[in-house]
This record gives C-alpha cells, sequence and structure tokens, in this order.
C-alpha cells in the first residue's frame, strides 16, 4: 500500500480493464438521444460504413455482440447439423457456443506454442468430408498465419470465419486481421480496444451473404417487405445509442491504437528477456494491437503457480486474469485432452491494459510480477 502512494498511484485497485469514453462519445451519444432514434438510425448506418471503409470489406453487418455476429455468419454461410467447424483449442468459448448453437460440430485444434494462436498445419490434418468452416481466433491481439489457412480453406472449398473479437486494427502483412476470411466477426464488448458497450460486426465482400445477414439479423424478415418472413431470424440488432459511442469510437481509433502499442511495449520492455516470462511471439509481418496483455509463465521461477500470482497481485492491488481454459479441461465440450494447450493455457496470466494505464502504472505491475519471482 505505501509503495501505492509513494508513487501517486490510486489506492484502490488497479483494474484489468477500463473503457475509454470521451467527449465526442458524449457528443455523439446525446445527438442519438435527442433524435429518438434509439433503436435503429443515422449512427449505425455510420458506423457500417466507416467499419467497413476502414477494415476494408465490402459490407459490414452490425449486431448486438461480437457472439451473435459469429452466429450470424455462420447460419448465413449455412452451417448446420452434419457439418463440422474448425475451431482452436485456447480461445474464449463464442466459436464453439455458436457452432453447438447451429447444430454442428465444433472440431478442436492445437494452437502453436509460441503464438498461441490456432496451428494451421494440425488444421489442415483435421479437414474432413463433413468440414464446412475454419475458424481462426486472433488471440488476444496476434494473427493467426492467414495466408496458411486461406490456402487450406481454398484447397477444400471450406469457409473462414475469422473471430476479430480480440484483434481490431491488427494487421498482418498491412492488411487487417477480419479481412482475409469469408466472413470476419468483430466484437465492441466494454473491454475491447474499441467499445459500444456491447455489439459487434461480421464485415464480408460476398453481397449474398451480407443479404443473408441482415435478414437473419432481424427475425428473417424482408427488408423490402415487413412481417413478411421467409427464414426462422433473430433479433440481433445494435441500437443507435450503441453505435453512436462506436462511431465516436472510431474517430478518436488512432490515439487509442497508439495507446495500446505504448502500453504493450512498456510492458515488453519491462519484462521480456526475464527468464521464466514469456511473451507470445509475434511474426514480422504482423502489426498487433494488443487487447490485453498476457504472459506465460514458467512456475519453477515463481513463488508459486499462476492462480499463487492472481492472488498475490490482488492482495497488491492488481487485478489480473487467467488464461482461457481449454476445451479439453471442460467437460461439457468432450474435447480431447491436449498436454501442450492444457500446460499453456494453466501458466498465462493477463495483466491490466486499459489505454489510460499510465507509464508508471505499468512499471510498478512490473515490479510487483518481479517481486513474486524466486
Amino acid at each position: 500500500m505505501s509503495t501505492l502512494k509513494k508513487k501517486g498511484l490510486p489506492d484502490n485497485v488497479i483494474p484489468w480493464a477500463k473503457p475509454y469514453l470521451g467527449e465526442k462519445e458524449k457528443e455523439y451519444l446525446i445527438k442519438a438521444f435527442s433524435s429518438t432514434w434509439i433503436s435503429g438510425g443515422e449512427f449505425v448506418d455510420k458506423f457500417e460504413s466507416d467499419f467497413s471503409s476502414i477494415i476494408g470489406g465490402k459490407y459490414t453487418v452490425t449486431t448486438s455482440n461480437g457472439t451473435t455476429a459469429l452466429h450470424l455468419a455462420l447460419l448465413a454461410a449455412g452451417i448446420g447439423p452434419g457439418d463440422e467447424v474448425i475451431v482452436p483449442a485456447f480461445t474464449f468459448v463464442a466459436p464453439a457456443n455458436v457452432t453447438i448453437q447451429t447444430g454442428a460440430k465444433p472440431v478442436f485444434v492445437a494452437i502453436d506454442p509460441q503464438t498461441w494462436c490456432i496451428d494451421a498445419d494440425e488444421v489442415r490434418k483435421a479437414i474432413t468430408p463433413s468440414t464446412r468452416a475454419i475458424i481462426p481466433v486472433h488471440v488476444y491481439g496476434n494473427v493467426c498465419e492467414m495466408d496458411t489457412l486461406v490456402r487450406i480453406a481454398e484447397d477444400s472449398g471450406i469457409y473462414i470465419i475469422e473471430d476479430t473479437a480480440e484483434a481490431v486494427f491488427s494487421k498482418y502483412r498491412g492488411r487487417y486481421a477480419g479481412s482475409f476470411g469469408n466472413l470476419g466477426c468483430f466484437s465492441f464488448q466494454a473491454t475491447k480496444t474499441i467499445t459500444t458497450g456491447e455489439g459487434g460486426a461480421v464485415v464480408t465482400d460476398d453481397e449474398e451473404l451480407h443479404k443473408q445477414m441482415r435478414i437473419l439479423r432481424s427475425h428473417g424478415m424482408r427488408e423490402n417487405k415487413r412481417y413478411w418472413h421467409d427464414v426462422v431470424g433473430y433479433n440481433y440488432r445494435l441500437t443507435n445509442l450503441q453505435a453512436a459511442l462506436g462511431c465516436a469510437q472510431l474517430a478518436n481509433r488512432d490515439w487509442l491504437t497508439g495507446e495500446k502499442k505504448r502500453i504493450y511495449n512498456r510492458y515488453f520492455g519491462n519484462l521480456s528477456g526475464i527468464p521464466g516470462i514469456h511473451f507470445q511471439h509475434i511474426a514480422d509481418y504482423v502489426e498487433p494491437v494488443i487487447w490485453a496483455v498476457a504472459l506465460k509463465i514458467d512456475q519453477d521461477y515463481f513463488k508459486g503457480d499462476r492462480d499463487f500470482l492472481i492472488t498475490e497481485l490482488l492482495k497488491r492491488k492488481i487485478e489480473t486474469r487467467p488464461g482461457f481454459y481449454p476445451f479439453s479441461m471442460m467437460p461439457l465440450y468432450n474435447a480431447e485432452s491436449n498436454i501442450l494447450v492444457e500446460s499453456i493455457a494453466r501458466n498465462i496470466i493477463s495483466l491490466p491494459s486499459y489505454v489510460t494505464l499510465s507509464d508508471e502504472t505499468i512499471d510498478f505491475i512490473c515490479s510487483q510480477v518481479k517481486g513474486l519471482m524466486k
């Protein structure tokens, strides 16, 4: 506690995440509120148009959250019972859950031990006549080997549905993540690099997929014939109020991404090269916008395991998070055990990464992590 006070840091817990909302967000939100168009409206249209222009896709369909974006993409692609969808064995559960919701089967594939993203060689081995799609997840802001994955998908005649929830504005060989697949899915949840509170989007160059998603997003109702329904649909729409926040965040994206890069570089400068601490490997041709700075620790170098670190750092008023539990550790998913994936997952700790985190606070966090080493 005394260290926190001496350095001028807050007495309360340093949170793992905190959204940045400025004057532009307030201005746009009030404008949307005053218009009385609080469901659909001009900010939804503007956000979709602006996001398409930035990411480089022809069409954007906004959704109520990142999970519904994934579900909408799978439905538009015609994924259903009897189909298989390849999903990384280490990721947040949304890609597997929405696959199950369509009636298809998730097929869990190992990750690269250095990048923590899906292993393209393992993807190739996992393809069967029932495989209809691959969902590469750009974990923590790193980007999967998209050149190889695109070739695999094209050779096999299957879809790529990118899960870009954690990697908005990350680039691979100069192109934005989410622009390589048939469909690119994004999340704007409160902890993400840009936020609408909740909210998501799907980007595609395919006009037919775009049309199908717009119908499915609004109860399956024809856009030119109100209350006429050709398919069973959903209410997955983004509100105008949320889109207003999103438009303001897009307008401020250079600053937001710049701060994300500053934070990652500060952590890397403090902790890289220390035995027992490992960052994700990021290829030279990837320009990441790291959503959450994560470390893989070697327990032999610390006074306890990863969960010990989480507990001890919280005592020091630093909130952290564990890595995602792999599907093989959760009985619900009936996934085969993978010792490599499980070892990586149980040793990952994610540190505070929000854009207003000061260099001084980052230095303090790093000092506390190093203080828990043997």
